[in-house]
């Protein structure tokens, strides 16, 4: 009787619980397990027994970042997983993670900012009425995430005592230990080689043209300690891929389409980085950094509005050279009411502005390089007709 008692009141006590929204570890759903693992919560003996209630709680204190956890959507509280470069790089082994981070692939911006203007060349110098080559589109997408995190590592070598001074940039692999210099040394000799890889790829004008980048990528970190304009040498180094894209497409540089498209996109880095590096420039003065942003500070919205006129002008003489057609045209102008917009907006005292410019030229980069093909298609069409009105006038005159 005794026995049966105790298992009554056990049980009793056991719905209670159920009925209040306890759960034991064999009751979590597949999802709290997720969340449970990925914030550490094990304790020695197993994962730690929460009610619904806490659970709740602690997602509405805003705990779990919106790209890296579950969340409840407003239809019927169903959760639902995003997935984002940051939630990959965050859920890699924990001996790989320091590195994905040191290349800085859980913020894929940087990478799309060298990757877009590859892509403008690559888009130019295709034949009249045809997509660029996705091959080549693919191995410079290769390219752009290799030699990004190349940079990337040589900059966290060179800042590493910077970087400790400053709170966002603390975190970062060598500044906080996890990899020292010479395992970021050896990793590095591992992403130069397989840049290396993909650049011998190419002809050889482009490898020799490819090899000369690299000084521009081993100096750019210096130049804030030297200069106040290290944005211009970013944009030396990032717009390279303009060369590089039509080399090895068209075996050599059409310098008259090359030089203007280069130098649009030199203009384009100093407009989206000078607006970055307004995030850090309380930091920078600290510190004893350069910049364009302390060094235009009130005057930023005057020079981003020229640098915009010299990129909308560079552009029309590449488009000019290159034969470009209508669609381009239209594009540029919409391109240009997007740069207006970004600077007629902008708050450089307020860094999360800041960054939303920034990101916004991600979009900007594309739009160009839609019309770029927009234009290379029209120029097909545009020929095509040229070619039928000709044969036309030769068969008239023939039968005359």
């Amino acid at each position: 009787m005794l026995q049966a008692k105790l298992t009554g009141q056990l049980t009793l006590n056991f719905l209670r619980r159920i009925h209040h929204g306890a759960s034991c570890p064999c009751l979590y759903s597949l999802s709290d397990y997720c969340t449970k693992k990925k914030e550490g919560t094990r304790t020695k003996h197993g994962l730690r027994s929460d009610s619904s209630v806490s659970r709740r709680a602690f997602h509405s204190q805003g705990v779990f970042g919106p790209s890296v956890s579950p969340r409840e959507t407003q239809h019927h509280g169903r959760r639902s997983f995003s997935l984002s470069a940051a939630t990959i790089v965050n859920s890699a082994p924990a001996p790989v993670k320091p590195y994905l981070q040191l290349m800085r692939l859980d913020k894929p911006i940087g990478t799309w900012l060298l990757y877009l203007p590859c892509t403008w060349s690559i888009a130019l110098a295709a034949d009249p009425g045809c997509l660029p080559d996705l091959g080549m589109l693919t191995l410079f997408g290769a390219g752009a995430v290799l030699m990004r995190g190349a940079g990337c590592t040589i900059n966290d070598m060179w800042d590493k005592d910077f970087d400790k001074k400053v709170s966002r940039t603390a975190t970062r692999p060598i500044a906080s230990g996890a990899v020292s210099r010479m395992q970021a040394l050896v990793f590095l000799g591992g992403q130069l080689s397989l840049g290396l890889g993909v650049l011998l790829c190419l002809n050889y004008y482009s490898i020799a043209l490819g090899a000369a980048s690299l000084s521009l990528v081993v100096t750019y970190p210096l130049m804030k300690r030297i200069t106040y304009w290290p944005q211009l040498v970013l944009g030396l180094t990032f717009n390279w891929g303009t060369l590089l894209g039509w080399s090895a497409v068209q075996g050599s540089c059409d310098w008259s389409v090359c030089l203007p498209l280069y130098f649009s996109g030199v203009m384009w880095t100093l407009i989206y980085d000078t607006i970055y590096a307004h995030q850090d420039k309380e930091d920078d003065v600290k510190v004893g950094v350069k910049s364009t942003a302390l060094r235009f500070q009130e005057q930023t919205k005057p020079w981003l509005s020229g640098f915009t006129v010299a990129m909308m002008s560079g552009l029309v003489v590449a488009g000019i050279n290159a034969e470009q057609t209508l669609p381009y045209y239209a594009v540029l102008s919409t391109v240009a009411i997007h740069l207006s917009h970004q600077i007629y907006t902008l708050d450089i005292n307020k860094p999360e502005d800041c960054w939303k410019k920034f990101v916004s030229n991600r979009n900007l980069g594309l739009l160009l390089f839609l019309g770029i093909i927009a234009g290379n298609l029209w120029k097909g069409r545009r020929e095509t007709l040229l070619q039928n009105e000709e044969g036309t006038q030769i068969s008239e005159i023939i039968n005359t």
